[in-house]
């Protein structure tokens, strides 16, 4: 996932940030202490209360450098298109948090600070902690650092006991490490308890239109991926694509999975009307004793294991009126001592805090076996869901062009009529 920082000409949603940023270049350094502010997606109170007294310790340990820190989520349901307007606006933060599907394109154009020198050079801050396969993603082909991975959270498969043994199934965490647990299997059991009782069998509760990748990033245990590594050749064509797709729309034909159609997101896994819920650990704070569930690895495709994350990253932007400031709290902020606490909701990229006891702060629910399968032993060697450094410019192509999949359309000729619309974007 490495890449350049050349800039793209289209006026996308990133390139209109970079134009915004250029255009508030210049300025002369502050005096005296400054206001700094970072945007997030989250608007959990528990995530904004760690961060705050986090960034409350910081000014008090350098109070001549920066007088206050604040945390402002972002409102718009679309994060990136209203960090975009707010930037746009000349409301430019000084750090941001970035989901991993943006991270090449930011990092392209040139939209995020390069902090590798502030993070090598503060004490005790140990760099080569951080795991390589995490920060991959946020590095450039000269070794700079635009960002600091705070989240890598495996996907995993939720699975609702209760359901399994009220529709008379059998205890599928029998046959984990098997080659029995397929997802498969697991759509099989689903199907069989939506004939059963009602319930809904498979879930992948992120996904919607909108959010087509919640879906396709499943197809890499199909050997399938949405584009090329180097992002410029569209396989969503690819005969692997096609046939998880075509897969998909089997399990929906049989109740295995439900049909999502428009905004409207599969159920929630906590409401206990699922079988079978792909999700991260963050789920398991709304799970309570009233259901019989567990965590698991998620299942092998006809392709093999191909385990997930889903990452963020926080980073200092370019154009902040504070740079050097900034990076000083981003290094404070993800130091080892402060990464141990944000573990209570993040699972962290560094090694030393890959571990049950930290972990188990962060999902106090889950057991030690289930940290150790779902989480340890997947960060380190899990692939991070796909980025693509020009994705603004085609993600709505990407979205139209698969509607008609979702409501059980011909795949061949949607995802072939998708890559003829996007390819001339991707190739450049």
């Amino acid at each position: 996932m490495r890449a350049s920082r050349t800039k793209v000409a289209a006026l996308t949603l990133t390139g209109l940030i970079a134009a915004s940023l250029t255009a508030c270049a210049g300025g002369t350094a502050p005096s005296g202490p400054v206001e700094l502010t970072m945007a997030l997606w989250s608007s959990n109170e528990g995530h904004l209360a760690l961060l705050q007294q986090i960034g409350d310790a910081f000014v008090a340990e350098h109070p001549d450098e920066v007088s206050s820190i604040s945390f402002e989520p972002v409102t718009n349901p679309d994060y990136i298109a209203g960090l975009t307007t707010q930037v746009a606006g000349g409301n430019v933060p000084d750090l941001a948090w970035i989901p991993e599907s943006s991270a090449l394109e930011f990092v392209n154009e040139g939209i995020l600070h390069d902090v590798k020198s502030t993070l090598e050079s503060t004490s005790g801050y140990d760099l080569n902690d951080i795991l390589p396969a995490a920060i991959g993603g946020w590095e450039g082909d000269d070794g700079a650092i635009y960002a600091y991975p705070f989240s890598n959270s495996p996907f995993g498969l939720y699975v609702n006991n209760d359901l399994l043994a009220k529709a008379g199934q059998s205890d599928i965490a029998s046959i984990v490490g098997t080659d029995a647990y397929t997802w498969q299997t697991v759509a099989d059991l689903g199907a069989a308890v939506h004939t059963a009782v009602g319930a809904e069998g498979l879930t992948v509760p992120q996904f919607t239109p909108t959010n087509w990748s919640a879906l396709t990033m499943l197809g890499t245990s199909w050997g399938a991926e949405p584009w090329s590594a180097d992002g410029k050749t569209c396989e969503l064509n690819s005969p692997e694509m096609v046939e998880y797709l075509k897969w998909y729309q089997d399990q929906v034909a049989r109740g295995a999975m439900p049909e999502v159609t428009g905004s409207i997101a599969s159920p929630a896994f906590a409401g206990g009307n699922v079988t079978f819920a792909v999700a991260q650990l963050s789920t398991s704070g709304a799970l309570d004793d009233s259901l019989d569930w567990t965590f698991l690895p998620l299942p092998a495709g006809p392709a093999g294991y191909a385990p997930i994350i889903g990452q963020a990253g926080v980073s200092v932007l370019e154009r902040s009126a504070n740079p050097q400031q900034a990076s000083d709290f981003l290094a404070y902020l993800t130091n080892p001592e402060n990464a141990a606490l944000l573990a209570q909701f993040f699972p962290p990229p560094r090694e030393s805090l890959l571990n049950v006891e930290t972990l188990q702060k962060a999902a106090p629910k889950l057991s030690a076996e289930e940290i150790q399968s779902v989480i340890i032993d997947v960060v380190p060697d899990a692939t991070v869901k796909a980025a693509n450094p020009v994705l603004s410019q085609f993600t709505d192509k990407v979205r139209a062009g698969l509607d008609p999949i979702w409501t059980g359309g011909d795949v061949t000729e949607a995802v072939t009529a998708t890559c003829e619309s996007i390819s001339p974007i991707i190739e450049g």
